[in-house]
């Protein structure tokens, strides 16, 4: 009996939908994370006769054929590329990002990776870095006695020192855009990494060529909603249970067979 397979395909297919849903409840305080979803395929199929076939002298054929599925198998982990909303933090360097647009960061192998955690530090020299000490393209670096910063929209950086009147510009922040950010490989810490099917980098100044700009004192919350991941997790344990269901009933169809005297 086919059933045990294709239901046993069932639950595993149900058990990695609940972890994606549970991946994203437990980020649903993460800054800048975008909600993933499972996306599934059904297995190929076993022709008995397969549409189309002649089934007659006088050329007669089959409308629809005899196609037996076989299961289902997961197809994609997508992430839904969605604007979370902007909390007010005040921090001096935090930035939202509004609309499309990666924040660049350097690797300590000199790689280049991605994030939209717009929650960034200084070290002790003034580099500015993320929360987890990796910097900031393209390197900009605050001096020890500046009074106060600005961020506007554009991405330009001032700094306001003691006895000037007017900032003196510190440097200029940049985005990166992707034609397929889905494409995008995360690694954790709130980074992804360029792949072939993201499409190379695209760095641009915030506001141009359909970049988003950027907001000083905000950061982008979690994209993820609690009540639909519910209603989903809902869906995914009675999927689960009814693909049980017909182990159950195939286990006792298959004992039944056993009995025939």
């Amino acid at each position: 009996m086919k059933s045990l397979h294709i239901a046993a395909t069932g639950m595993s297919a149900q058990q990695m939908r609940v972890d994606t849903i549970a991946n994203n409840l437990a980020n649903m305080s993460t800054t800048g994370y975008n909600a993933r979803r499972a996306d599934f395929a059904d297995l190929h199929y076993q022709q008995f006769a397969r549409p189309g076939t002649i089934s007659a002298a006088d050329g007669t054929v089959l409308p629809t054929g005899v196609q037996a599925g076989l299961g289902v198998r997961p197809s994609a982990v997508t992430m839904q590329i969605q604007q979370g909303a902007s909390s007010f933090t005040g921090g001096d360097l935090d930035v939202a990002i509004e609309g499309r647009g990666w924040l660049e960061v350097t690797m300590p192998d000199g790689q280049a990776a991605y994030t939209r955690d717009g929650g960034l530090k200084r070290t002790g020299d003034g580099l500015i870095v993320t929360s987890d000490g990796h910097e900031v393209a393209p390197g900009i670096v605050i001096p020890n006695d500046v009074r106060a910063l600005s961020i506007n929209a554009q991405g330009e950086l001032y700094g306001y020192f003691a006895g000037q009147v007017q900032p003196q510009r510190l440097g200029q922040f940049t985005l990166a855009g992707f034609a397929n950010e889905k494409g995008l490989e995360a690694i954790g810490s709130n980074l992804f990494l360029e792949t072939e099917a993201s499409g190379p980098a695209n760095p641009g100044v915030p506001g141009n060529d359909g970049l988003g700009t950027l907001r000083q004192g905000y950061l982008e919350e979690s994209s993820v909603d609690p009540v639909r991941e519910m209603t989903e997790l809902i869906k995914a344990q009675r999927g689960y249970e009814l693909n049980s269901k017909v182990i159950t009933a195939a286990d006792q169809m298959m004992a039944a067979t056993t009995q025939v005297r």
